[in-house]
């Protein structure tokens, strides 16, 4: 549950920060006689902030839902015990959600001392860098409706990733269970249609907010439920879909015996892969959409303006987009904790597979090879996956937001353009990608080889 902790406490910690951050820039903005008339940019900073908090509590209900149901899948016989001897499904399911509540609450509260202590040296820091004192407090009572949005998300995330105890029987106490494969989860229909409804209905929505775009700049809110939507349907059917794209991904690691191991690893239990891959689409697109979004803003307004943007402007925008992408890098580090104790929780559950790998023949070292390479494996196709989505969602910002503005000197609107792709932090974000998945091994990697053959298959 550790991880879990540091995810909640990250994601209060992050919502603390931006709402001190949000009213210390709208006392200054009203204690300054220019500005205090007008609250537009007390509004617009204060939305943004609201969205950004809002992205990250998804994360953290994404990773906290998957890590939960991973426990879960692990746990599955000693629920069956509890069956076996009289316990009921939804008993055990509100106790899981209980140690869901419990360790958001825990997360929270240390976020929340952490996020406002942060706080205050950071305002003061401005203060003095600054030259100004807005007459700002930190400690304020609205602090705590990050900490109280994360503990309740935490808990419904615990619930959600649990919802496999109410199918758990007390026949797999004397049997055993092991993890459902892809054609079994092929035949959920009740995921099938959720999702495919999901899909569907963002992508409708995307689309609408780029035609809107056309006319109006509120076309960017239409295309953000899009987006929302559509993400939401593929973390679902990851699980259906994911298993194609592993298989591709799977022909690029030769024919060793490790190497075909791990790539049969992710393809025959799909709901572990998926859970471990979909943290990293998220990363990957969240951050990768909004370089793509800059890019692309200032392709639609040299498009508009027939010719390049002014070069203040384009200054203007790269910071502004350089500090976005810095606040959802906080985003991206929740998911990259996600990857690190899910690919964890995995190997504590394999010990017996491992062990068995052992006891045939292979070495220690192969068998780390084949936990590196699961992972390696998993990261690529996410990598890509997320990239592809990232360019997506970013030129559909772009063009729902600015489609109709008008630029001087050319004033030509509606503008459409192609998505514009900065390089550059699409590199950053792939070798970022590459050192995570290293990282995330190195724990799991060492408990592979640390318990003996003889060790493992007596558990």
């Amino acid at each position: 549950m550790g991880a879990t902790v540091l995810v909640a406490a990250i994601s209060t910690a992050f919502g603390v920060l931006l709402l001190s951050a949000t009213g210390y820039i709208g006392a200054w903005l009203a204690a300054d006689p220019t500005f205090g008339d007008s609250d537009t940019a007390t509004l617009v900073i204060g939305v943004l902030s609201v969205l950004l908090v809002g992205v990250a509590v998804y994360v953290a209900s994404i990773v906290t839902a998957n890590t939960f149901a991973t426990i879960i899948a692990g746990r599955t016989r000693g629920i069956a015990l509890m069956r076996l001897i009289g316990a009921t499904a939804r008993s055990q399911r509100r106790e899981v959600a209980a140690q869901g509540l419990a360790v958001g609450v825990i997360g929270a509260l240390v976020g929340l001392v952490v996020g406002t202590a942060a706080a205050a040296v950071l305002l003061r820091w401005a203060d003095a860098s600054l030259g100004i004192d807005p007459g700002y407090d930190v400690v304020r009572p609205a602090l705590v409706i990050p900490a109280a949005i994360v503990a309740l998300t935490t808990w419904a995330g615990a619930w959600s990733g649990s919802r496999r105890v109410l199918s758990v029987t007390p026949l797999q106490a004397i049997a055993g269970a092991a993890p459902r494969g892809h054609d079994e989860l092929s035949r959920s229909r009740g995921r099938l249609i959720g999702s495919t409804l999901l899909l569907l209905g963002g992508a409708a929505l995307l689309a609408l907010g780029v035609v809107l775009g056309l006319v109006s700049p509120l076309g960017v809110v239409v295309a953000f439920f899009g987006g929302v939507l559509s993400f939401t349907g593929l973390a679902l059917a990851a699980v259906v879909i994911m298993p194609p794209l592993l298989r591709l991904t799977g022909r690029l690691f030769g024919r060793s015996a490790a190497a075909r191991l791990a790539a049969e690893n992710a393809l025959r239990y799909p709901e572990r892969s998926s859970r471990m891959a979909i943290g990293v689409v998220m990363g990957v697109t969240l951050v990768v959409m909004f370089a793509v979004a800059n890019e692309s803003v200032k392709a639609v307004l040299s498009s508009a303006a027939g010719g390049e943007p002014p070069a203040q402007l384009k200054q203007l925008m790269d910071t502004f987009a350089a500090i976005m992408m810095g606040l959802v890098a906080v985003s991206a580090v929740i998911a990259a904790v996600g990857l690190v104790n899910l690919l964890t929780i995995g190997v504590v559950q394999r010990r017996r597979e491992l062990g068995l790998l052992r006891a045939l023949g292979l070495t220690s070292g192969q068998v780390r090879r084949v936990v590196l390479l699961e992972a390696v494996h998993v990261t690529i196709t996410a990598l890509a996956l997320g990239l592809a989505l990232g360019i997506a969602y970013g030129w559909v910002a772009a063009q729902s937001l600015l489609g109709s503005v008008s630029v001087p000197p050319a004033w030509t609107s509606p503008t459409v353009i192609a998505p514009a792709i900065p390089w550059g932090p699409v590199l950053v974000v792939v070798a970022a990608t590459a050192v995570l998945t290293v990282v995330a091994a190195v724990v799991p990697t060492r408990l592979a080889t640390r318990v003996t053959a003889v060790e493992a298959l007596a558990e």
